[in-house]
């Protein structure tokens, strides 16, 4: 079953004083879907040197039931009245606590303030989103409707290694892999330029790889043909070196989590993390700093998950 409601929400683009107080919390709204209420809050932030427009969905407390999904979308509005195809974001939630309890869900980079003008500013002088609120009923049991799951990584990864269809073929310590240039130069920019540009590699019938083993390629063929990890891998030693081929061939999903396709998991890792306590005991240790070195990426999100339930700690002690 699902439930909807939608608002509209307007700022006076002439005001200019919005454009310059940063930090700001803009008059909240409240949105209902059936019987089920929420919060919609938009920020005004800087960062980098470039002014954004964030907006929030902040679900009550009665609102957290395991038999309910949140879907929150926003979009802008044209200047002419039609949605923008380039101002259009959905998520499912809520994805995001902080230290108090708060679950929310949103964007902290929604819209460049610079990019409202001149599409989006109506004659009247004002900006225009439209925001959505859905919730979606699972079954009496908190159980998601089933759905089959996708075979589509299954088929893939049966072709990967076999001779039929194949067109490209790796030398690896004496060992020869089969592949398909199409999936290669699909999932990875290094595999792109060797075999579809003007490198060497792209008119050889075998391409021989060094410094790496034959498990490790043959490990790194399946991610890339499946987008998840050998069943069997689990020691550091195949580990450690498949991150390393991952990065020097440019597949940058092999970040763990996104390995194992596991978002769920990576969110709670970052409430964990992002809990005040918990990040001055984390932040010294060692594993974080590698954590940094391999995949600056991440850090990035912890700072940004950090800097962004420290807003809402301070919001709820404001105008809530």
């Amino acid at each position: 079953m699902l439930s909807s409601g939608f608002i509209e929400y307007k700022f006076d683009y002439l005001e200019a004083s919005w454009m310059t107080v940063i930090g700001e919390w803009v008059p909240e709204r409240r949105i209902s879907a059936g019987e089920h209420n929420a919060t919609i809050v938009f920020h005004f932030y800087s960062h980098a040197g470039c002014k954004y427009i964030s907006v929030f969905l902040l679900l009550d407390e009665n609102e957290i039931d395991p038999k309910i999904s949140i879907i929150f979308e926003v979009f802008l509005m044209d200047k002419d009245g039609k949605p923008s195809s380039h101002h259009a974001k959905r998520t499912m939630g809520p994805n995001m606590e902080t230290a108090s309890g708060l679950r929310f869900t949103g964007w902290r980079h929604f819209v460049k303030q610079s990019d409202l003008q001149p599409d989006h500013v109506s004659d009247k002088g004002t900006v225009t989103f439209v925001c959505g609120f859905m919730v979606v009923r699972n079954d009496v049991h908190g159980n998601p409707i089933p759905v089959p799951p996708p075979n589509l990584g299954a088929q893939l990864g049966a072709m990967g290694g076999s001779a039929d269809g194949s067109d490209a073929s790796f030398a690896v310590g004496g060992e020869t892999f089969h592949a398909h240039r199409a999936v290669l130069a699909a999932r990875s920019p290094v595999f792109r330029a060797q075999l579809l540009g003007s490198m060497a590699e792209a008119t050889m019938p075998c391409v021989t790889l060094h410094d790496i083993e034959p498990a490790t390629f043959k490990a790194l063929l399946h991610f890339v043909y499946t987008d998840v990890l050998p069943p069997l891998l689990g020691t550091s030693d195949l580990l450690e070196p498949l991150l390393a081929a991952a990065n020097r061939d440019g597949c940058n999903d092999s970040d763990l989590c996104r390995v194992y396709n596991c978002p769920e998991l990576k969110s709670r890792c970052f409430n964990f993390l992002t809990a005040d306590s918990n990040f001055k005991k984390v932040v010294v240790t060692e594993g974080y700093f590698h954590l940094g070195q391999s995949f600056p990426l991440v850090i990035e999100d912890i700072k940004a998950r950090i800097e962004t339930c420290d807003f809402f700690e301070k919001y709820i002690k404001g105008p809530i």
